[in-house]
């Protein structure tokens, strides 16, 4: 199996990633600089594995230039995930230099790596490529630095300037691109370790398992990148159109009997907290916070809370979060929203738990409830 394995891994991840390019262009009308960088980010990637599978199973023409002429695509890999990076996080600013950088070089390389196959092509005896391998050796090496370089930058903003993109996080927490940096790093170190292989002993199978990784790891922040940005571009919309429109804040009708016990007066005054200033919209509320805010202490709110409404303070939440939910799914204006953002914006902190409330309170999932409607 070995190398025909791996091969045929390379050829079906070149495969998906340009599928993942049709797909997720198609699904826009008009393509955000978030997407176009996503997207750029995984073509060249495509193009890399493309490239490494016709040269392992000898696909080339008879022209000397072409069959020397590796094109270093892996290199644009790391400026066009750092540019998805600023623009998701919304500090695109400080990215333009980068770019320009990056781009530079990669043309740089093209044009030295065709000096090159010239000379090696008219002025040595028998088609020398000693040359070309050993630029090549010294190509990767440069560009192994660089790339780190500005991997660690992505991970430096993202883990230790979380002043820089307050913003986006009220729509999404980012822990999955942080598992993806962490995850990178680890990659990045079978990078420098099959460079170190190859140096000394001349042969690429190191460079297999690392082809793989990186592929695999790619392809997987390509589609959550595209999800998680539709979600939070659904999100943001959500809650401007909210805003703007004057949402009603009375989810939960005022309960019918008045009240005459202290407790039932209690009860109602944290019902009418809760509906009126929208805390349930809160994924973080707790009801040691809650407690806190309505001057309570935790024991006599949560006595309250179970007492009087029949259940505990993680339903009763939840329940002003469902009748939320059922509002906007069945309110045709929101209906090319995804279900996923719908539920995050009421309040949710994952689509699982909203589906597993949403289903527990109506019997059925938001998706039957919003073909119902």
């Amino acid at each position: 199996m070995g190398n025909g394995f791996f091969s045929s891994l390379l050829i079906a991840g070149a495969i998906q990633g340009f599928a993942f390019n049709v797909f997720t262009i198609s699904k826009q009308k008009k393509v955000s600089k978030v997407i176009l960088y996503l997207n750029l980010t995984v073509f060249f990637l495509s193009l890399n594995n493309l490239q490494a599978w016709l040269i392992d199973k000898g696909y080339g023409v008879n022209n000397y230039f072409i069959q020397q002429f590796e094109v270093p695509w892996y290199l644009l890999l790391f400026p066009m995930f750092h540019m998805f990076l600023l623009h998701y996080l919304k500090v695109e600013d400080r990215g333009n230099r980068v770019l320009s950088f990056f781009l530079a070089v990669f043309f740089i390389e093209l044009i030295v790596r065709s000096a090159f196959i010239i000379h090696s092509y008219f002025f040595t005896n028998n088609l020398d490529e000693t040359f070309i391998q050993v630029y090549e050796r010294a190509e990767e090496v440069f560009n192994a630095i660089i790339g780190i370089g500005i991997i660690s930058k992505s991970a430096y903003l993202v883990f230790k300037q979380k002043e820089l993109y307050t913003f986006i996080t009220d729509y999404d927490d980012i822990y999955w691109i942080k598992i993806f940096l962490k995850l990178g790093g680890l990659v990045l170190s079978f990078w420098v370790f099959a460079i170190f292989i190859n140096n000394i002993t001349g042969r690429n199978w190191a460079y297999l398992p690392l082809r793989l990784g990186t592929s695999m790891l790619l392809y997987w922040i390509g589609y959550q990148g595209f999800f998680r940005y539709r979600i939070v571009k659904d999100r943001i919309s959500l809650r401007n159109h909210l805003i703007n429109e004057g949402n009603d804040k009375n989810i939960i009708p005022d309960r019918k009997k008045s009240p005459v016990t202290k407790h039932e007066k209690d009860f109602d005054k944290i019902h009418s907290y809760i509906s009126e200033n929208q805390r349930f919209l809160d994924p973080k509320l707790t009801m040691n916070i809650l407690a806190d805010e309505l001057k309570m202490s935790p024991s006599h709110f949560s006595k309250i809370i179970n007492g009087q409404s029949s259940s505990n303070f993680s339903d009763y939440i939840n329940s002003f979060r469902v009748e939320q939910a059922k509002k906007l799914l069945s309110d045709s204006h929101f209906g090319n929203y995804t279900i996923a953002s719908i539920g995050l914006e009421c309040g949710f902190n994952s689509k699982s738990t909203f589906y597993s409330a949403f289903k527990k309170m109506t019997s059925i999932t938001p998706t039957e409830f919003r073909k119902m409607n």
